[in-house]
């Protein structure tokens, strides 16, 4: 079972941050488990260590699936008058959980000069999805960039420098073509799961958002983003790096581990199982630029329900600040593969000791200097449907990518009017 080595050197570091909460004070807390490996006996021991420091805060911590089961099991349960305080929930689900009134601004319950410094305290890149109209409405944890993944002794066989992975998409392709062989494939892009996630990182890379930064209007059917799926398309097409039609992103981590891929493009939360698992040298590495470099952040952020008592509000704030605090992050940086959310994190010496012997932990953190905020809008679940569609339409090629994302963009402009 994966715990704590040291847990009382953790609550001595962490108690800086943690205040007593009110007596006898029950918190509900849905947790999304998304990316494989045993990240419920992680969580787990976080509130353990926590409720152990906290002896009248008790947490129960809903496991309740992906981030999309996690969002409908939290808000059926608000609906149906379960109690629930606070959940770990797409960073991208904000502007929603605005709009339905389910969560607090944190301006609304820090109430110290210190908890004020915290709430400043993390990346700044971390919180684009987190600050709108001025408050912020989410903290992040459970955070990452999309990196890319590639095996090393691959690369040696095919004459391939080990320690250069491609940085351009023209080197992506040329480099795709020699790893390519008669069983397997130079390169895996996940086109399931989270398709607009790996899509906008590559329309980034090619010079254009998908977004505006107030979750009213999308460029689906702008020329560079047009440019950019036919982009993804051809990887299978017309350079055979890929393989056609769709790439699952619940199994491609594996495939990758098998030998099935030279290179993926997947979520730094898979790192940890991929080092423990791998029986071969790999690699980890930005992805590749076309105009420029970049990926969109990633993952879950802390939110509390606006239905919790002050005195549960508080609890919870003191639970967030706990599994935030520097110690905490870096421990969970290292037994995941998530990013460490502060600089802090990455200034403690269990952090500093891991990356120095494994510097592909700081992959994802360098690679927040290119990172946006990853795709959000009003009525975000639709929008975000139709997106993902218009990837897969194209990619299996069912229509082609300009009328894919014409489509879309029609289907998002109608959902957006009514709010501009």
């Amino acid at each position: 079972m994966l715990r704590y080595s040291t847990a009382a050197v953790m609550l001595t570091a962490s108690t800086a941050l943690v205040n007593p909460a009110a007596a006898e004070t029950e918190l509900t807390m849905y947790y999304p488990i998304a990316v494989g490996g045993p990240l419920t006996e992680v969580v787990d021991g976080i509130v353990a260590d926590f409720e152990e420091q906290n002896p009248d805060i008790t947490v129960n911590a809903i496991y309740a699936g992906n981030y999309d089961d996690t969002r409908i099991k939290a808000l059926s349960a608000l609906n149906s008058g379960d109690p629930a305080q606070l959940a770990v929930m797409f960073s991208i689900d904000a502007y929603d959980l605005i709009e339905q009134d389910l969560i607090v601004p944190f301006e609304d319950v820090v109430e110290t000069e210190e908890e004020k410094q915290w709430l400043d305290s993390f990346y700044p890149a971390l919180m684009a999805n987190s600050k709108i109209e001025g408050k912020t409405w989410g903290v992040p944890f459970q955070r990452s960039t999309i990196v890319a993944y590639y095996n090393k002794d691959m690369f040696r066989d095919a004459g391939l420098d080990p320690e250069n992975p491609p940085e351009t998409w023209d080197e992506l392709v040329s480099m795709g073509k020699e790893l390519t062989t008669d069983d397997r494939y130079g390169l895996m892009i996940p086109s399931t799961g989270y398709p607009y996630w790996m899509f906008q990182a590559l329309a980034i890379q090619n010079g254009k958002e998908v977004m505006s930064d107030d979750g009213l209007t999308t460029n689906f059917d702008d020329e560079k983003v047009v440019e950019t799926l036919e982009f993804w398309k051809s990887l299978s097409t017309e350079h055979g790096i890929m393989p056609e039609g769709t790439v699952e992103w619940g199994t491609l981590r594996q495939a990758f581990l098998e030998g099935q891929t030279a290179m993926m493009w997947h979520s730094t939360g898979n790192l940890t199982a991929v080092k423990n698992d791998a029986s071969f040298d790999f690699g980890v590495a930005m992805l590749p630029g076309n105009e420029r470099l970049g990926s969109p952040t990633g993952g879950g952020n802390f939110y509390i329900f606006k239905d919790a008592t002050d005195e549960e509000r508080q609890a919870a704030l003191e639970l967030i600040k706990f599994m935030t605090a520097p110690e905490q992050a870096a421990e969970w940086s290292i037994q995941t593969g998530y990013m460490g959310v502060s600089p802090a994190a990455y200034e403690t010496e269990k952090l500093k000791a891991y990356t120095e012997e494994f510097p592909p932990a700081l992959v994802a953190r360098n690679q927040l200097e290119h990172a946006v905020a990853e795709f959000s809008t009003f009525e975000t679940a639709r929008v975000r449907e139709g997106l993902n569609n218009a990837i897969q339409s194209a990619l299996t090629g069912a229509k082609e990518p300009a009328e894919a994302l014409s489509e879309a963009q029609a289907q998002a402009e109608n959902l957006l009017s009514a709010y501009r």
